[in-house]
């Protein structure tokens, strides 16, 4: 298991502050993003299995398009073979929707629905 990058520790040795978290939003660099994110949240389970993040412990239906599904399964085989895992899809689209959710104002996401509704009319 690879050891976990302390940070705190390493703003402390360079004479800096933490200041919050920078995030990429899409491209090469969204993408070594996700990456990392795999790598810092991800755990094998003690009895063994496929990697996963030990928060998650709800599961639900997520309705997809066949191209968001398409797209997910490539990104979650581009990244299972530079890191050397097996990733499924729906892991992938779980740290999506996390990061999405983390990083959109509520305000942002009314105008999202309040954009569906008059499309809807």
């Amino acid at each position: 298991m690879k050891a976990r990058i302390d940070m705190d520790k390493i703003a402390k040795g360079l004479g800096a502050e933490r200041r919050g978290r920078v995030s990429a939003s899409g491209g090469y660099f969204g993408a070594m993003q996700l990456v990392a994110d795999l790598e810092t949240r991800f755990r094998v389970p003690k009895g063994g299995g496929r990697p996963t993040v030990p928060g998650w412990t709800t599961k639900r239906v997520l309705p997809l398009s066949e191209d968001s599904l398409r797209r997910l399964e490539r990104l979650a085989k581009r990244i299972g073979e530079m890191k050397q895992v097996h990733l499924e899809p729906m892991q992938v689209a779980a740290l999506l929707l996390e990061a999405a959710i983390a990083n959109i104002k509520e305000e942002d996401a009314e105008k999202l629905l309040e954009g569906r509704r008059k499309k809807a009319d």
